[in-house]
């Protein structure tokens, strides 16, 4: 078995419970309004404009042996840089204001999440954020076209609006194969176990996120409530 199987294997219990996730549930079917779409970019916007600063922190740590994963990296940085801007342009297409949406206050998951990678980067492994790769990255394979072609017919909303999630739907799935080949290069079983444990946690904390948009639903909270705060690192 390789070790992207043992990847997948070991973390089939907590990608079934994200995807069981109501909110996920919901999108599949197109049963989410315009508010909860443009929460959902809000609180994606503020982890993917972590993504470059994330892999250019684990680009910097990784050991002189290991070269090889180090311009591995660098080809997903060149790959990530401005994702971020899809997604305030997609709000923008929603009818929100996009620097209102880049002046917001993340919710605390998110704020969470974020904090754990760069935690896991820098006191325990690097490779720990090849855990939350495979969780995001795998999470948008399996679902991300499908629900940006159900919210959009429900909506009623141009193609301007699904950049984020239609372009990652497409190309996460190259990214998921680059991904493989570079898990199962990975033969050191210490950081096999970084980044299986790192994926457990990222499942649960990427929940987290999706259950807090869900909670704002139900308070009947619009994404700008979150507050500003454009100095948020």
């Amino acid at each position: 078995m390789t070790f992207f199987d043992v990847l997948q294997a070991s973390t089939e219990t907590e990608r079934k419970a994200l995807h069981a996730i109501p909110l996920i549930q919901r999108a599949l079917e197109g049963r989410i309004d315009l508010p909860v779409y443009v929460d959902f970019l809000y609180q994606a916007y503020h982890h993917v404009r972590h993504t470059v600063p994330l892999l250019m922190a684990a680009g910097a740590r990784i050991p002189a042996d290991k070269e090889w994963l180090r311009r591995a990296i660098a080809e997903y940085i060149e790959e990530e840089i401005g994702h971020e801007q899809w997604i305030l342009n997609d709000i923008a297409a929603c009818g929100y204001d996009r620097e209102a949406a880049r002046c917001s206050q993340p919710g605390l998951p998110v704020e969470l999440m974020v904090a754990y990678a760069y935690d896991t980067i820098n006191r325990i492994s690097p490779l720990g954020l090849f855990g939350m790769v495979w969780v995001l990255e795998g999470t948008s394979v399996a679902i991300a076209s499908a629900v940006a072609e159900r919210v959009q017919k429900t909506l009623d909303l141009p193609n301007d609006a699904f950049s984020y999630l239609s372009s990652h739907g497409t190309l996460d799935r190259e990214h998921i194969e680059f991904f493989e080949g570079l898990m199962n290069s990975i033969d050191d079983p210490a950081d096999q176990a970084v980044i299986v444990h790192a994926a457990r946690a990222f499942y649960r904390l990427y929940g987290d996120v999706l259950w807090s948009i869900e909670a704002a639903e139900l308070d009947d909270r619009e994404p700008a409530g979150r507050g500003v705060n454009c100095h948020a690192a």
